[in-house]
């Protein structure tokens, strides 16, 4: 059979895990099956555990009354018998290469991302790997005392994206680049051309990253500068598309559609260099530029890394990607703690200014019931961290008499990198009489009265052991609140005299008044 002639191919990730925290929890359940030999069985067996745990819900669940209230309802499970009849009216018309089409396929689409991270490795009849890097981000997520868990999950993200390179085996792409380093230099060249405006890459101009032919950042420096001549800031997408399927060498508009290369390969990528926390948005994400509070990691980045490296099986890729380079993990930014403190405040003081309250609880509900953002700014950020901003967001619009400190990771803008790290509240709220935890989770199951209950209740008998204020209580919010930790909530009163008081996203929203007093918060 004749090899097919390699082509040109823009960058592009699978949308089917977008969330660190999916990937995270997918690679969990397949912690079990380590080192077993991957079969059609096997398969099956990492199929059921997925739709037990409700990772993964077939169209069929949503047509049957009795499973979709399973489904929504938190406190229950699908049974062995349910779960087998979900799959036999779920035939999967789906192919994956070097997969047999059907469920097969499925799981392939599944995990081939973290694959491809280097997170884990497999092949049919060879035996299941977790790599390093793919324990680590596991242990990441389960960890929320004393870690700092979210810097932990933007280290291993930058660990594999600083390494990625277009052309791996995987993509069997003629371009050959390694897109971070390569972007990371030509934002260097244009931070140091006075002819530019500093602000770093255009949006319109990050499609040509994505189609970029090879790893000489000087030219595609040169290729912006000259766009930029011609059209400056105001090019339309067609001309950009046009501009795309040029250097793809390319006039296919079927394989290669105007929306996948202008838009959805654009807020995918953008949402994957805001994971490594070394990347700052501009003018409310029309631009991207370099996260000057994350210098050192960028040199030795740009150091090590500009120049792309070809491998020539799968399995060499994975051994390659799934290594941690300590340098880059342990490298420390010598940055003052109480400015960082004052471009958040600041940000976030600019963005009340800018989002009405109606705008920021369509956001939060948006977040509750698992929709979409449509505003072009927010939905660049992860959604657990975007729940801590629009929290913290709505908090500092509405109580103005109140200190409100959110603990997200930022960059050099103010705007929210990363969720808060483990061992501190999400958002602290002080005034004269008061100290209040606000917690802030997306997890709907019965895992927020194990993870976030037990934390909390930690966090607030440390901090009444320290304030001599009148007030010491916590807020939980999420998108519903599971029974268990009610009785948690009802525990932790019985049992330390401490208020934990839960609250779902749209209820805690219904409370707010502005300038009103956050001890209301307790009725």
């Amino acid at each position: 059979m004749r090899k097919r002639k390699l082509e040109r191919k823009p960058l592009s990730f699978s949308t089917t895990m977008r969330n660190p925290e999916r990937i995270a929890s997918f690679i969990e359940n397949l912690k079990e099956f380590e080192g077993k030999i991957l079969t059609k069985e096997v398969i099956m067996k990492i199929v059921e555990k997925l739709i037990k745990n409700k990772l993964y819900a077939p169209k069929y669940i949503k047509r049957i009354p009795h499973l979709k209230k399973i489904l929504k309802n938190n406190t229950n499970s699908f049974s062995k018998e349910e779960i087998k009849e979900i799959i036999e009216n779920s035939p999967q018309n789906h192919q994956e290469a070097g997969f047999e089409k059907g469920w097969d396929s499925r799981f392939d689409t599944w995990y081939k991302l973290s694959k491809e991270f280097g997170f884990l490795y497999y092949e049919m009849d060879k035996p299941i790997e977790i790599s390093k890097t793919g324990h680590m981000l596991c242990d990441a997520y389960l960890e929320n005392e004393n870690s700092n868990s979210g810097e932990k999950i933007q280290k291993i993200f930058l660990n594999a994206l600083m390494k990625y390179n277009v052309d791996n085996p995987y993509r069997k792409n003629l371009n050959k680049s390694t897109p971070i380093p390569l972007l990371l230099n030509v934002l260097k060249k244009l931070k140091n051309d006075k002819e530019e405006n500093g602000a770093g890459i255009f949006r319109k101009e990050l499609p040509f990253l994505i189609c970029w032919r090879n790893n000489d950042s000087d030219e595609l420096y040169k290729y912006i500068k000259n766009f930029r001549k011609i059209y400056r800031y105001t090019a339309s997408n067609e001309v950009v598309y046009e501009r795309c399927l040029e250097l793809l060498e390319s006039e296919n508009e079927k394989r290669f559609k105007i929306k996948q290369i202008i838009q959805e390969s654009v807020d995918d990528l953008i949402r994957k260099l805001r994971i490594t926390g070394i990347f700052s948005l501009r003018g409310l994400g029309k631009f991207i530029d370099i996260n000057e509070l994350e210098k050192n990691k960028i040199e030795y980045i740009i150091k090590n890394y500009s120049e792309s490296k070809t491998y020539e099986t799968e399995y060499d890729f994975y051994k390659y990607m799934g290594e941690l380079d300590l340098n880059v993990i342990n490298i420390e930014e010598n940055v003052n703690y109480e400015l960082k403190e004052n471009i958040k405040i600041n940000a976030l003081n600019n963005f009340a200014k800018k989002y009405e309250n109606k705008k920021i609880i369509e956001e939060l509900e948006c977040l509750e019931k698992n929709r979409h953002s449509k505003d072009e700014f927010l939905k660049l950020i992860d959604n657990p961290t975007r729940l801590e901003f629009l929290t913290s967001l709505i908090l500092i619009k509405n109580y103005p008499n109140l200190i409100i400190k959110p603990n997200y990771s930022i960059d050099d803008e103010g705007n929210p990198t990363f969720t808060a790290k483990g061992g501190i509240a999400d958002i602290e709220v002080y005034d004269e009489k008061s100290d209040v935890l606000v917690e802030v989770t997306l997890i709907k199951n019965r895992q927020q009265s194990i993870l976030e209950i037990p934390a909390i209740t930690r966090h607030l008998v440390e901090l009444n052991e320290k304030s001599k204020k009148e007030n010491i209580f916590s807020i939980f919010v999420a998108p519903n609140i599971h029974e268990d930790t009610k009785y948690m909530c009802g525990f932790t009163k019985y049992q330390e005299n401490l208020d934990i008081r839960p609250y779902t996203i749209s209820n805690f929203a219904k409370k707010i008044k502005f300038e009103g007093n956050i001890l209301e918060f307790l009725n």
